[in-house]
């Protein structure tokens, strides 16, 4: 039978209708799909900007809700743990801090006196007899502060020489000359105040040294960047090194040390591409009430075997603070520490945006573990507890807390949360190493000091950006390591600097000589305060 064209027509639509809702079907599937995408990289974003522009503090104000009932509900389901809550002083409440007059504020600042002469004479009249009026007293009115512009001044020396009048006419006559002090190098006009002030600049204030060019333009003195770098080097190699060397023997007779690690870029090095990572290093002591040391380092590589050569000839058993990096583990010979405020952080990144007071999400649940530990620590140090105290308050308020968190962690579904899978990996990667610090009281719960440590090197590397050669790199870590010295003993860096260098340290020095000139030194924070 033939088929009328109404009934072609009508086959024709239905199968232009099935078309239709294939394609719709798959352009909701690609809708839906593009749209989860969306969401992802939304919650990307919105975590990396928080990483770069939100509030560096980790510490949340809605610890405490809910926190204690967490606890006693997770333990109780495999291992019953006792939580031995801490005696806690509630402080009295602070009385706001009075705020300090102007002439409290710049009391170190010079101060001279000008009197106000605004008046004429015969402003001076008298409105009633027209007798010229007399001073009576004076008060100060207002003061401001006058910006005196930095200058440099040029010293020539003179150097005498003398004679002996008796042997002037003979064939030996004697002459003597007075040369004076030598140049801080030789051949160059640079002052011990000039590369301080260079120094301050760059390592202090993180300006370079093409910004410090114009600078001295201003001033109308053409000193080179190439000058300034060759001025850095060279005395930092001289006088600094030494200095160095010395924190260096110093900070090996220590049981307590704190490493981190963070990239920096060396364009000139043999053998290795400009774009190539090389690395600075921090170490520095750790909470063990002796006299802090930092130090910085660089080597071209990340490797394990720097850690070790830099740490060569320290006793075995001492305590050893580091991120997971598994560098670290080449020293066989620390008791690794690691770092739970790494293990916080992780967790906290795990949160999914606006769960952050769901107290059923597990890396919520989590994140209330670690400040139950940083929150005993702030107690102790309320308390101004001794290490011994520390130690003991540790085991008897903390363990359990590590107990109870370890049983939890067995517990937990990570699901399709893959940040929550990294914080857990990295926790079972660490569990043991996240008990060391539990063993002595003068242990650190975390590597904050380093990190903070760390920071003047990411701040100069996004103002220096890189470092043109091996050896500059290398002196940029003597200076840094000068410059957190003082900050560390709260010494003025410009004048800690100028202080070196005018007593120029040197390879041949004593101990007790390089003692002298340490920033813990009683003379030496009175001269560079």
């Amino acid at each position: 039978m033939t088929k009328s064209s109404k009934d072609i027509q009508l086959v024709e639509l239905k199968d232009m209708i099935i078309q239709l809702n294939t394609t719709i079907k798959m352009l909701n599937d690609t809708i839906s799909r593009q749209q989860a995408e969306n969401d992802n990289l939304k919650a990307e974003l919105a975590w990396f900007r928080q990483k770069m522009f939100g509030s560096s503090s980790e510490r949340r104000t809605d610890d405490i809700a809910g926190q204690l009932s967490l606890f006693g509900e997770t333990v109780e389901e495999e291992k019953p743990v006792e939580l031995i809550e801490p005696e806690i002083v509630v402080p009295a409440k602070k009385s706001r801090k009075k705020r300090p007059t102007l002439a409290e504020q710049f009391k170190d600042i010079p101060t001279r006196q000008v009197i106000a002469g605004t008046l004429t004479d015969e402003d001076k009249l008298c409105s009633l007899c027209s007798a010229q009026m007399l001073p009576i007293g004076t008060e100060v009115i207002r003061s401001e502060i006058v910006y005196t512009p930095p200058k440099l001044e040029r010293i020539e020396y003179i150097a005498t020489t003398y004679a002996c009048p008796e042997c002037k006419d003979t064939e030996e006559p004697q002459f003597i000359k007075d040369n004076g002090v030598p140049a801080l190098l030789a051949g160059s006009y640079v002052s011990p105040s000039l590369l301080a002030h260079i120094a301050y600049q760059k390592f202090g204030l993180y300006i370079p040294l093409n910004r410090q060019e114009k600078d001295f333009l201003q001033l109308n003195t053409p000193i080179t960047r190439a000058s300034m770098a060759k001025w850095i080097i060279n005395c930092g190699m001289e006088y600094l090194q030494p200095m160095y060397d010395y924190f260096h023997r110093e900070l090996l007779k220590r049981r307590f040390l704190m490493m981190d690690e963070t990239p920096t870029q060396v364009l000139k090095e043999d053998g290795r591409r400009a774009e190539t990572k090389s690395y600075f290093w921090v170490i520095r002591t750790g909470e063990d009430e002796l006299n802090p040391i930092i130090l910085y380092n660089y080597t071209p590589t990340r490797a394990g075997e720097n850690i070790k050569k830099f740490l060569k000839g320290i006793a075995p058993g001492f305590y050893f603070m580091t991120d997971g990096y598994r560098g670290y583990n080449k020293l066989k010979e620390a008791n690794r520490c690691c770092c739970w405020a790494h293990v916080r952080r992780y967790l906290l990144e795990a949160i999914p945006k606006g769960m952050e007071k769901d107290y059923s999400n597990p890396a919520v649940q989590g994140v209330l573990y670690c400040n139950k530990l940083f929150e005993y620590e702030r107690t102790y140090k309320e308390k101004k507890l001794s290490y011994k105290q520390i130690e003991k308050r540790r085991l008897k308020d903390q363990k359990p807390v590590i107990e109870g968190f370890l049983s939890w962690l067995k517990q937990v579904n990570p699901g399709s949360n893959g940040k929550l899978k990294k914080a857990i990996t990295y926790i079972n990667n660490y569990q043991e190493y996240l008990q060391t610090y539990l063993e002595d009281g003068r242990c650190s719960l975390s590597d904050n000091l380093s990190e903070n440590a760390i920071r003047p090197v990411t701040i100069g590397r996004k103002n220096w950006l890189f470092s043109d050669t091996a050896e500059g790199a290398k002196a940029n870590a003597l200076y840094l390591t000068i410059v957190e010295m003082a900050k560390t003993y709260n010494l003025n860096l410009y004048e800690y600097l100028k202080f070196l260098f005018e007593h120029r340290p040197n390879k041949d020095m004593s101990d007790e000589e390089f003692e002298n000139l340490a920033p813990w030194n009683e003379h030496v924070q009175e001269l560079c305060k």
